[in-house]
């Protein structure tokens, strides 16, 4: 049944073999996808697609091979008979809070937990009204969580929504990129390798081919040469933004995290949140206890080494712009000042954004940003990076 969808990939471009489709057929066949749209989007994607610039291209493939499935209702959903209990709890799990299906099912089980999640669906097709009290949710008061306010203070909520928020008063913890990860990461190796200062070090421990050939020739018998092999001698800083509105950019980080430890053998990194400030830390566990001062990261790395910033650039214009506009601390000179004495002090400097490049007009902090960066900001993309190492070789 899948033979159409493997035809319309090889006519979209995407060079799928044949042994690549019945490695999807197999893992089909073994139950690794079972009413599963996403996870079957995934599997496809994983067995058949090898080359990160063909996501695009299978996205599209994918689209019109199997249009149609997410017109599917929740409404359709519940009304089905042949769906498993399983599939019917996933969805439940995306509209009932854990204490309703503890209720329910104390109340009467799977059927009523159905029975409520169909009202529950019925009931939000409706467009729900935030109030605007002093200190709310869901509503447009400059104090709160979960509404809309282009400067509010945001109290209690969660995670950045609209990025835009001036202050934010809860101590947020950051996950640590895991820079092991490597799903994704060979292209972004090859990218990566634009950036190469070759040095010999170490110990004679690579054949000398030309060495070789020369010796032998001289010699009349066999003389092998090896001589120290070549390295990747460029220095690189990297500063990571964690947190908040690059949440959705983990995974993406990861992986150019993961390549550059395996390309630089000289790579030093710290993290941020929005903007650079007096101060940066290594572990996003300890950031309010062991934070390193942005002064002495200036001090302890010299104008040899190549520095990246990795962030969406997407915050309040106050964060770069004035003294007091950090939005979980109280910071002493404008986002823009330290920004700039990174450049000084890296002459060879770039600023990597994971938003689509297209987006970038709409956000005002993102404009700055560039223009702080000189122009020297490129897309998280392999294209993207190729460029920007290419430039910071000049």
């Amino acid at each position: 049944m899948f033979v159409p969808f493997f035809e319309t990939l090889r006519k979209t471009g995407i060079p799928v073999s044949l042994r690549e489709y019945l490695t999807f057929l197999e893992a089909m066949t073994a139950g690794l996808v079972t009413y599963d749209i996403e996870g079957f989007y995934y599997l496809a994607r994983s067995a058949m697609v090898k080359d990160e610039r063909m996501i695009d291209r299978f996205d599209r493939a994918f689209a019109t091979s199997f249009s149609g499935l997410e017109a599917i209702t929740p409404e359709q959903v519940l009304e089905s008979v042949d769906l498993p209990k399983e599939w019917l709890e996933k969805l439940a799990e995306k509209h009932l809070s854990a204490e309703e299906k503890a209720e329910i099912e104390a109340l009467g089980g799977f059927d009523k937990l159905m029975e409520t999640l169909k009202e529950r669906l019925k009931e939000q097709q409706g467009r729900h009204q935030g109030g605007n009290k002093w200190v709310g949710t869901a509503g447009t008061s400059p104090f709160g969580a979960y509404g809309y306010n282009p400067e509010g203070v945001r109290i209690g909520q969660k995670e950045s929504r609209h990025q835009s928020a001036v202050k934010v008063w809860d101590k947020r913890e950051f996950r640590n990129l895991d820079d092991t990860v490597e799903l994704g990461t060979r292209n972004i190796k090859v990218a990566l390798k634009r950036l190469r200062q070759w040095a010999r070090d170490g110990a004679e421990e690579e054949l000398d081919l030309n060495g070789t050939i020369q010796a032998t020739a001289e010699h009349g018998y066999l003389d092998v040469k090896t001589r120290p092999e070549r390295r990747n001698a460029v220095k690189v800083l990297l500063f990571l933004d964690a947190g908040g509105s690059m949440d959705p950019y983990i995974k993406l980080v990861e992986e150019l995290f993961s390549a550059a430890r395996a390309e630089f053998k000289h790579l030093e990194y710290y993290y941020f949140h929005n903007c650079l400030y007096e101060g940066v830390w290594r572990d996003n566990r300890r950031r309010w206890s062991e934070v390193t001062p942005t002064w002495e990261v200036f001090n302890t790395y010299g104008p040899d080494y190549k520095c990246i910033f990795v962030g969406d650039a997407s915050m309040s214009p106050y964060e770069i712009a004035y003294p007091g506009g950090a939005s979980e601390h109280w910071n002493e000179e404008a986002g823009q000042v330290w920004l700039q004495r990174a450049r000084e002090n890296w002459p060879s400097n770039l600023w990597i954004n994971p938003v689509a490049e297209k987006s970038w007009g709409y956000t005002q902090s993102v404009g700055m940003i560039h223009e702080i960066f000189d122009g020297q900001m490129v897309p998280m993309t392999l294209q993207g990076l190729e460029a920007g190492m290419k430039g910071l070789i000049r």
